[in-house]
C-alpha cells in the first residue's frame, strides 16, 4: 500500500547505494585481504572481514542501531533497543534526536546505516591481520560495535553534541576513518606483533586478487558518499563526482610520489593512494567543489605517503607497532586530513544544498569551523584510544588476544583447518607440521 510520505525514487536510490557499499565490505575487502597477505593468511584475513560483516548485523538491530541514530540517552549516545519490529521497519525513516527524515521506511535507513558499521570493524581488522586470536575478534566485533562505533556515530550523525556544535562530517571521515586508523593502531600495539619472518616478508600472495577488491572498494564507494543526502538529490550527485575527482587525483599523485621516491610505480602503492583519496573526501564530499576535491587528492596523495614511507619507517614510535596493512596511515591520516581540510575547503553553496546551517569554511570566510573540525577530530581520537584499549584487555581476560607461536607459523590450515589455494597434487591439504 502505497503511503503519501515514500518517495520510490529515495527509497530505490538509497537501497542500491547501501547495497554497494555493503559489497565494498563482501566481497570488496574480503578479497583484497586475502590477495595482499601471505598465502599463508589468506582464509584467516578474508573470513576476519566476513565474520565482521555478519556479527555487526545482528548487533545492529538488535541494540546498536538505536544507541547511534535512536532517542538520545546521553549528549554522545542514544538508549539502547531492538529496531526490527513490523511497526518500526514499515514507519518513515526519522533520527528522532536531529529531527531528521527521509522518505523511506526505516528498515532502509536501518540497512544503510549497518553497512557503514560494518565496514569499520572490516577496516580495523587490517591492522591485526596475521596474528590475532579469532576468537578473541569474536569478542571484539560486537563490543568495539558497542561501545565505540554508536558514540561516535549518534554524536556526529545521530544528534549528538558534535552535531549540535557543527562539526561536519559528510559521511564518515570522522565516524568511520578516523575511528578505524585509531583503532587499528591501538589493537596492533596491543594484541602484538605478527611472527619476524612475516613481519620481514609479507609479500601479497595474489595481486591481481588484491586489485579486484580494490575495484569494489572505489566504484562502492559512489554509495558510501552519494548515499548520504538520504534522497536521490543534486548533492548525491556532487557528492559521487567529487569522490571520484579526489580518488583519481590521490592515485596519481601516491605514483608520482613512488617514481620520485623509489624509482618505480607501485600498483600496491597506487591502492593505498586509492584508499587514501576515497577517505579524505569523505567527509567534504558533498559541501566542497570540484577544485577542492582535486585540493584534497593532492593532499591525501602526499601527507600520507609520507607517513607511511618516511615517518613510518624512521620512528620508533611507528616501528614499534606492527599495523600490518598501515590502517593508521590510511584511514587515521587521511581521515584527520579530509576532516580538517573540510573546515577549509567547505563552500556555503554545499552546505546548503545539504541542509547544514553552516556558512561553509574557511575558504569562504569561516575560519571558525576549523576549530571545530579539530574538535570533532579530539573527541574522536580520544574514543577510540581509550575504548579499544579497554575492550581489549577485558577480552584478554577470557581468551589470549594473539595466536600461539605455533599457529603463527602455519596459518590458516591451523587456524580453520582449510587452504585458500590447492596448487599440489589433486587438490589435497598439505601436511601441517607434526603429521
Amino acid at each position: 500500500m502505497s503511503v503519501a510520505w515514500l518517495n520510490t525514487g529515495d527509497n530505490a536510490w538509497q537501497l542500491t547505494a547501501a547495497t554497494i557499499v555493503g559489497l565494498q565490505s563482501v566481497p570488496g575487502l574480503v578479497v583484497l585481504y586475502a590477495g595482499i597477505v601471505k598465502k599463508k593468511w589468506a582464509i584467516n584475513s578474508a573470513f576476519m572481514a566476513f565474520y565482521a560483516f555478519a556479527a555487526v548485523l545482528i548487533a545492529w538491530v538488535l541494540w546498536a542501531y538505536n544507541m547511534g541514530f535512536g532517542n538520545q540517552w546521553f549528549p554522545f549516545l542514544g538508549h539502547p533497543g531492538p529496531i526490527i519490529s513490523m511497526q518500526n521497519e514499515l514507519t518513515q525513516a526519522l533520527l528522532p534526536t536531529s529531527k531528521t527524515t527521509a522518505n523511506f521506511p526505516m528498515a532502509t535507513m536501518v540497512y544503510f546505516q549497518f553497512v557503514f558499521a560494518a565496514i569499520t570493524l572490516v577496516l580495523i581488522a587490517g591492522g591485526v591481520l596475521g596474528r590475532m586470536n579469532f576468537k578473541a575478534w569474536m569478542l571484539f566485533v560486537p563490543l568495539w560495535l558497542t561501545f565505540s562505533y554508536t558514540v561516535g556515530a549518534f554524536s556526529l550523525w545521530g544528534g549528538g553534541f558534535l552535531s549540535t556544535m557543527g562539526v561536519i562530517d559528510y559521511s564518515g571521515g570522522y565516524v568511520i576513518h578516523l575511528s578505524a586508523g585509531i583503532a587499528a593502531f591501538v589493537a596492533a600495539a596491543v594484541v602484538g606483533p605478527r611472527l619476524a619472518r612475516d613481519r620481514e616478508n609479507f609479500q601479497p600472495n595474489n595481486v591481481l586478487l588484491m586489485l579486484v577488491g580494490a575495484g569494489i572498494l572505489w566504484l562502492g564507494w559512489n554509495g558510501f558518499n552519494g548515499g548520504d543526502p538520504y534522497a536521490a538529490s543534486r548533492d548525491a550527485g556532487a557528492a559521487v563526482l567529487n569522490t571520484n575527482i579526489t580518488t583519481a587525483m590521490s592515485v596519481l599523485t601516491w605514483t608520482a610520489m613512488d617514481i620520485l621516491y623509489f624509482k618505480k610505480p607501485s600498483v600496491i602503492g597506487a591502492v593505498q593512494g586509492m584508499i587514501t583519496g576515497l577517505v579524505g573526501i569523505t567527509p567534504a564530499a558533498g559541501v566542497v567543489d570540484g577544485f577542492g576535491a582535486i585540493a584534497i587528492g593532492l593532499a591525501t596523495g602526499i601527507i600520507p605517503w609520507f607517513t607511511m614511507n618516511i615517518l613510518g619507517k624512521r620512528l620508533s614510535f611507528f616501528r614499534k607497532v606492527d599495523d600490518t596493512l598501515g590502517v593508521f596511515h590510511t584511514h587515521a591520516v587521511a581521515g584527520f586530513l579530509g576532516g580538517i581540510l573540510t573546515g577549509v575547503l567547505a563552500t556555503k553553496a554545499g552546505c546548503v544544498a545539504y541542509g547544514l546551517s553552516n556558512p561553509g569554511g574557511a575558504i569562504d570566510g569561516n575560519w571558525h569551523q576549523v576549530w571545530l573540525q579539530l574538535i570533532g577530530a579530539a573527541f574522536i581520537i580520544a574514543l577510540n584510544l581509550v575504548m579499544t584499549y579497554v575492550i581489549l584487555k577485558v577480552i584478554s581476560l577470557v581468551v589470549p588476544l594473539r595466536m600461539d607461536e605455533e599457529t603463527l607459523l602455519i596459518g590458516d590450515d591451523a587456524v580453520h583447518g582449510e587452504e585458500a589455494y590447492a596448487f599440489f597434487g589433486e587438490g589435497e591439504r598439505q601436511p601441517v607440521l607434526g603429521d
